[in-house]
């Protein structure tokens, strides 16, 4: 007798927003966070720790009546470099892709130096993506590099 006990995940399928899958565990608060999730008015779903045959655990985001802008979705890129992010219109899945950190990140992330020109006066922050795997952000302005564990949204 098989004494593993089965465990059935069922979530509510959305009518039209948007899924975002392939989260790391640790990263779906801070992509919810990062998002504004948490003030948002309609339904939103989310599970952790979730098993994944190719990540090992992930976690997933269902948001309800809501689709991403592309900077959004350069947010999401930063913090869940893999994640794919599904849209659905009328129960269907109408779109489906995976988040691609761009080459410049202009506006979204704020400097860690604090005597960086953007920290001080209204400059807007921008980046080159030196790293797109291990995620680390050059400064265009004093050339310091801004890693994951140091990126600070806007």
């Amino acid at each position: 007798m098989n004494n593993k006990k089965v465990t059935e995940l069922k979530v509510s399928a959305i009518e039209n927003g948007t899924v975002i899958d392939h989260i790391p565990s640790n990263a779906v608060f801070q992509v919810i966070r990062i998002l504004k999730l948490e003030r948002f008015e309609n339904m939103v779903l989310f599970a952790t720790n979730l098993e994944s045959k190719k990540y090992g655990t992930k976690g997933i985001i269902k948001v309800s009546g809501k689709y991403f802008a592309p900077e959004e979705l350069n947010k999401i890129s930063l913090v869940a470099p893999h994640a794919s992010v599904i849209e659905i219109h009328d129960f269907q899945v109408k779109n489906k892709t995976v988040v691609e950190t761009p080459d410049k990140i202009r506006g979204i992330v704020k400097c860690f130096n604090p005597n960086c020109i953007t920290n001080i006066e209204e400059v807007p922050a921008i980046f080159t993506v030196v790293d797109k795997d291990d995620i680390r952000l050059k400064c265009h302005y004093c050339e310091k590099i801004t890693t994951r564990n140091t990126i600070e949204f806007r």
